[in-house]
């Protein structure tokens, strides 16, 4: 399997990292009791009734986690280790602390032609999508994640929420990219430290790429399509087919 790209390492996404990802995973996912972390916590409590569902019918459950650590599924408490499941980690370098009910799986996003058709139970996917390029890899990350489960979930932010979480920053995401490269130049924004050329600066500004709900339907066309809300507002778009 090629080692291209399903999500950026957290070295590239957090070059401030310096070899402690673990904490910088962490600041991306909440620090309890962070908004974050709260929206996390709540998503499992969507998902986790397919995946229990499964564990009855089938007695286990194979998913396949695009983009996935184990500090995620730490969020979900005691799930791993009450339930029989196993959780392929597919990231572009393997996840250090795999161990256990987890295990690496290095490949693109885009092209997992090495794992077999409807190989797993649940294919599961968390703000993965906007990361792959542009909308012909969305496509092909799309089709991979239809055709290696009969059930999936897929989680992205919303691009009409005002707010940009990956740039931590209002109203980012609806200015022209010509803006949007030379703020990235001028300042640290997210988890990024400032960038210092034209050519870092643009590869930082196309590293997400966010969608609307029209676009989540055209990607995953037999998915049942939610919203979370905060204020009124759609903030994220998920799909799951159970």
């Amino acid at each position: 399997m090629t080692r291209t790209q399903t999500r950026m390492s957290v070295a590239e996404y957090y070059p401030n990292a310096k070899g402690r990802p673990q904490a910088m995973i962490a600041r991306a996912y909440g620090a309890k009791p962070s908004l974050s972390r709260w929206f996390r916590e709540r998503r499992f409590r969507t998902l986790l009734p397919t995946i229990d569902a499964i564990i009855a019918k089938k007695g286990a459950c194979r998913i396949a986690d695009i983009g996935g650590t184990k500090y995620y599924w730490d969020l979900a408490g005691d799930f791993v280790s009450t339930r029989p499941v196993e959780i392929h980690l597919i990231n572009r370098e393997p996840a250090p602390e795999a161990a256990g009910k987890f295990a690496n799986v290095t490949g693109d996003a885009t092209k997992l032609g090495d794992l077999d058709d409807m190989s797993f139970d649940f294919v599961h996917s968390n703000s993965v999508i906007e990361h792959v390029g542009g909308w012909r890899d969305m496509n092909a990350a799309a089709r991979e994640i239809r055709r290696l489960a009969p059930a999936y979930y897929v989680q992205t932010p919303n691009f009409w929420f005002p707010y940009e979480p990956h740039f931590r920053c209002a109203f980012f995401h609806w200015l022209p990219e010509q803006v949007r490269y030379r703020l990235v130049m001028r300042f640290a924004l997210g988890f990024s430290d400032r960038k210092t050329n034209l050519d870092e600066a643009i590869t930082r500004v196309h590293s997400a790429r966010l969608i609307d709900r029209n676009q989540m339907q055209a990607l995953f066309p037999d998915a049942e399509h939610l919203s979370e809300r905060i204020c009124g507002m759609s903030k994220s778009l998920i799909a799951i087919r159970r």
